[in-house]
């Protein structure tokens, strides 16, 4: 755990040994009771199986289960996990708060090299006594991960981070991602901006839009968070860790012709 007193580390310096957006140091999470982090886990392994349950089919299989619970407060818990059900909804075309908006632009795309499309999406990731925030960004046409950050808050900023560091890395063409209000901040859409990146965004509520971010998630909670219980954000941090390691540098993909994402990424 981080030591704020540290004799020898800054915070700073904490923050990136444990791979935790420093960001996350300066929040302290709002805290749930053991039910309401029981509903989570459920929510979002039934979320999983079925995004396209919205807050009545999900009040409605709650209560499958033995939890007598109203479609309000599974509502208040979809929107503090980050979660929505992925289906078209009514006035999709009524503008946000952004004086800036940005179309889809990977409908009929043909998706032919590397650094073509990169995508980002956050997902929910349970701990034994809390949870915290997952932030990727990956290449469509390797699949490859190139960043990722976690946080305890849906606050923008591990999602800069996680976005710095990937431009590290290299510059895509196309950068999409949801409208959820870290993308589209104004200190988001900039950085892009800045290096001459395209912009496309998703139809609200239209997660397929952005499909390979969402095999990735069912990937990361089948194979890793559901076989595990996280005890602590550094816990979680250093699995995660590794399992990214393991899913560029050796987990084979089938629609790569059976190669690592690290191969086709790199060519090599």
């Amino acid at each position: 755990m981080i030591e704020p007193a540290h004799a020898d580390l800054s915070i700073v310096r904490q923050c990136d040994l444990l791979g935790l957006a420093r960001s996350s140091y300066y929040y302290e999470p709002v805290p749930e009771s053991q039910e309401n982090l029981q509903l989570m886990r459920l929510l979002d392994e039934q979320y999983t199986r079925t995004p396209f349950y919205g807050i009545g089919k999900m009040t409605a299989w709650l209560r499958t289960q033995g939890y007598e619970v109203n479609h309000k407060r599974v509502e208040r818990l979809m929107r503090l996990m980050g979660i929505e059900a992925i289906y078209p909804k009514p006035h999709l075309s009524r503008a946000g708060e952004q004086a800036q908006r940005y179309p889809y632009l990977l409908r009929n795309l043909s998706i032919e090299r590397v650094n073509q499309v990169w995508s980002t999406d956050i997902t929910y990731i349970r701990l034994h006594h809390g949870f915290v925030y997952l932030v990727a960004i990956l290449d469509w046409f390797s699949r490859y991960v190139l960043a990722w950050e976690v946080s305890i808050t849906l606050d923008t900023s591990f999602c800069l981070e996680a976005l710095d560091r990937a431009l590290g890395l290299a510059t895509p063409e196309i950068f999409n991602s949801d409208q959820g209000v870290q993308f589209t901040s104004t200190d988001f859409t900039k950085r892009l901006e800045a290096a001459r990146i395209r912009i496309s965004w998703d139809g609200k509520g239209r997660a397929f839009d952005n499909i390979f971010v969402e095999r990735l998630w069912r990937s990361v909670k089948h194979e890793e968070v559901y076989l595990k219980d996280y005890q602590s954000v550094p816990e979680a941090v250093s699995n995660l860790r590794d399992y990214f390691t393991f899913y560029n540098q050796e987990r084979l993909h089938q629609a790569l012709g059976y190669q690592t994402t690290a191969q086709v990424y790199t060519g090599n």
